[in-house]
Formats: C-alpha cells, structure tokens, sequence
C-alpha cells in the first residue's frame, strides 16, 4: 500500500510504479565478482524513487503532493532560494541539470526564465513533466546525462544544479559540459556535497570507527553510504580545483538538516543509534563551533568572456 496520505492512483498517474519506489536499494558489492556500470547503477538507484519522493511526495491529489514536497524542502532547505535567485532568471536562458521532482524547475519558470531540464531517470522527467502539466506551465524537460549534455555550445546564461554532479561518474568531464554549454558571461550555480561535513564524519563513525576500520577515508564513506553509489563529496580546495575553467569562484558551505539531524533525512541508517543520537545531538554547540561542518557545498561560478 502507497504511505498515508498519498493515493495510488498519483503514481499510477505518472507511471512510476509504487514497488519501485519502495524497493529496498542496496549498493554494489565489489566483493560479488558482478561488474556492472558505474552510472548504471547511479540510474537504477535513482529511478527507483526520486529525492524527497518517498519523505515528501504526500497528499489526496498530485497538486496537493507537489505543494507539500515544495513547502518541505523550501522548509528544510531555505538557502536554495538565495543561492539558485531565481527571479534573476527572468528572460535568460537556463538549463537545470538533475530536475528531480521539479520544485527548483518550477520557481524558476514562475521567474519567467527560458527553461530547460534534463535528468538522468525517466522516474524524474514524468514527475516534472506533470508537475509543470497540473500547473499549466510550459516545459522543456528530457532525458539526459551531464556527462553529454545535447545542446549547442554557448547556449545557456544560467546552468543550475543542486546536489547532482557528485553523483555522475566523472564529474570533472559534466564540469566541463557546464562550461561548454554556458554562454561567455554565463553563471554556474552548483550545489555539490562537502567532505568534511558533520554528515561525513557521522557516518565515519557509524561505519568505519565503530566496526574498526579506522583507514577508511572520508570519500570512500561517502560512496559507500550516502545515497546513490559512487556518490563523491569535495574540500573546498577541490571544488575550486574542479572549477578551475571558470572565473570568480565563490564557495559556500551551510548547516544542513540532515548535519543537525533536524529531519527524517538517513532513512538508510535508521535505528536506535540514530534515534539516540537526535535526542543528544548538540546542535547550538555544532553551529557555534563548526558553522563550516555543513554537507552542501554551494559554488557560484562564471564563464570567462
């Protein structure tokens, strides 16, 4: 049965079969002997159930279910409005790459931007699609990988993405698309998870420190434990290193819900571990002394002209 508050007849709706998107997911054993390709196991994880969907997705009708996944993650995540300023957007070309359920996409359509999107699931492409569809907005949204963009060099003044090159196999080759693709003068706003984020050194603890193994390095807890597999985060230094085509870099990293366990984000990890650990957790002491600890790294970026 579909979650309280969400009837079957949405998904079905949008054809995204509900065992989907409530399959267990389970990360590639390199001890299987079974080889299988990097991105597509990025694209099975992630066409199973999009990002918020199976947290926020809740409500009688798909209208009501698009308004609460928006109200929640604008809740949740209130810096994406200043970072993504969308109503700066209005009659420029952008492209949003990794739509998700589309709530970013549709603020930015709402702000009057020349829009396109891409996401690497068809899971994601029909949400949006009937996201934009309910609300009788026009929409440009496709399948695509990042890693190949499929339009035209200088294209766009506005490349957006949130929390979706770190997924991507090569992220240094979908940097560089972003840059292929952007207009001279053109603006990157790029979300990318920070390595040395409360979230990191939380799961360091849970799967490396307290099973003794203490070599296991900050990235390969990430791609083992954080969402989709392969998932990579970066240090600051590295960010800018991979933006290195790019002028006037400006890094920012922020406290997130999840570094404060604010929220029911780490499903994957739930137990009483973690319950024990909401209850404790020092919140005012984390953003007094390490306000820099936050999991998303925001990157603002331009192309030299």
């Amino acid at each position: 049965m579909p979650p309280p508050g969400l009837s079957g007849s949405i998904l079905a709706v949008l054809k995204v079969p509900y065992a989907n998107a409530c399959r267990k997911r389970t990360h590639f054993s390199k001890s299987s002997g079974v080889q299988v390709n990097q991105k597509t196991l990025v694209y099975e994880f992630w066409n199973g159930a999009s990002c918020g969907e199976e947290l926020y997705f809740l409500g009688t009708s798909q209208d009501a279910a698009f308004q609460n996944q928006a109200a929640e993650r604008y809740r949740l995540e209130p810096y994406i409005d200043a970072f993504a300023d969308f109503a700066s957007a209005r009659g420029l070309r952008v492209l949003e790459i990794g739509v998700g359920l589309g709530a970013d996409h549709e603020r930015f359509a709402r702000a009057g931007a020349k829009l396109s999107g891409i996401d690497l699931t068809p899971r994601a492409v029909e949400f949006t699609r009937r996201r934009f569809e309910v609300l009788n907005l026009p929409c440009d949204v496709r399948v695509g990988d990042a890693e190949a963009l499929e339009f035209e060099d200088e294209t766009f003044d506005i490349v957006y993405s949130w929390g979706v090159l770190h997924h991507t196999p090569d992220t240094a080759k979908a940097i560089q698309e972003v840059l292929r693709v952007l207009k001279p003068g053109g603006v990157a706003r790029i979300m990318m998870y920070h390595k040395n984020s409360m979230v990191g050194f939380m799961l360091w603890l849970r799967y490396a420190f307290a099973e003794l193994h203490w070599k296991t390095s900050l990235q390969d807890i990430y791609s083992r434990y954080l969402e989709s597999p392969g998932t990579k985060a970066y240090s600051k230094t590295e960010a800018r290193n991979l933006m290195s085509g790019f002028q006037d870099i400006h890094l920012r990293t922020t406290l997130t819900h999840a570094d404060l366990l604010e929220s029911a984000a780490g499903q994957r990890h739930r137990g009483l571990l973690l319950d024990v650990a909401k209850k404790l957790w020092p919140r005012w002491l984390i953003r007094k002394l390490l306000p820099e600890c936050g999991l998303f790294l925001m990157i603002t970026a331009r192309k030299p002209r």
